[in-house]
């Protein structure tokens, strides 16, 4: 049987600061991060036993628990892999494809982050902004989700991802969402959220 494990973050817990706090990071990554993969192990094993007795009732009560603790791993971990520290990429677009698609569909980038981020400040509860492809139409969205839920579920393919649960942000920022989104732009790793365009874009 498969078992999820937490992936290895790219840079150091103080490495993000001062956007991300060390003390955030911890507890986001080492608690948050760490706890839904060990309830989607848990999870996972609760459905094969259910499986094999037949118990299909079990089988839907469990689906609800993979649905929220992988859509948890997936986005978190999307989330990590599209941070870095300033000065070691993060907040830096260079010339390419992306930022060529970027200006043509938003006019710059500081339209998009100007339109990314009041939608990100204003997800009702928890959940996600989002940066989308469609690899139907070619062409970046800006979208949110609630939850953990994926965005492949509003059809388009993530590229670029901001966790807006509170844990991401309230021991350090409080209950000013809004000045963490516009402060977690300086440390998006543009070359991360490129090859994953790039990829797509194949």
């Amino acid at each position: 049987m498969t078992e999820y494990k937490l992936p290895k973050l790219p840079y150091g817990m103080n490495e993000l600061e001062p956007v991300i706090s060390e003390e955030i990071l911890q507890i986001h990554y080492n608690k948050h991060h760490a706890g839904y993969v060990k309830n989607l192990n848990e999870a996972v094993k609760k459905l094969r036993d259910a499986e094999a007795k037949g118990d299909l009732v079990q089988q839907i009560v469990i689906d609800g628990a993979i649905k929220f603790n992988g859509g948890g791993d997936i986005n978190h971990t999307l989330y990590w892999e599209n941070l870095a520290p300033i000065g070691k990429g993060g907040g830096e677009l260079h010339d390419g494809a992306l930022k060529e698609l970027i200006c043509e569909t938003f006019g710059s980038l500081e339209h998009l982050i100007d339109i990314m981020t009041p939608m990100c400040s204003g997800v009702q509860g928890s959940g996600w902004g989002w940066l989308g492809y469609c690899t139907v139409c070619k062409q970046l969205r800006p979208f949110t989700t609630e939850n953990h839920d994926l965005l492949i579920t509003k059809g388009a393919m993530p590229i670029l991802c901001i966790d807006v649960w509170e844990h991401a942000y309230y021991l350090q920022y409080k209950n000013l969402r809004a000045d963490y989104v516009k402060a977690i732009w300086s440390i998006i790793n543009w070359n991360v959220v490129e090859q994953r365009f790039l990829a797509l874009k194949k």
